[in-house]
């Protein structure tokens, strides 16, 4: 199985590797530059929009762990 996740910035990276190494996780990180599809970049931009116009709910990091009582 495969999870691709695009942090925000370096403090969400560092939580989430945080949670990852706590959980024992083994994960692989890439560093590479990835060029998106045009699809991609569409779907993104879509699911800003949604956000933005409230069509979306978000959750903190401790909101998804207690929620799967990780």
């Amino acid at each position: 199985m495969s999870i691709i996740v695009n942090p925000h910035n370096s403090k969400e990276e560092k939580a989430l590797l945080a949670f990852l190494d706590s959980m024992k996780y083994d994960y692989v990180r890439d560093n590479e530059t990835f060029i998106l599809s045009e699809a991609q970049q569409q779907e993104i931009l879509e699911r800003d929009r949604e956000y933005e116009a409230g069509k979306t709910e978000t959750y903190s990091l401790d909101e998804i762990i207690a929620h799967f009582n990780i």
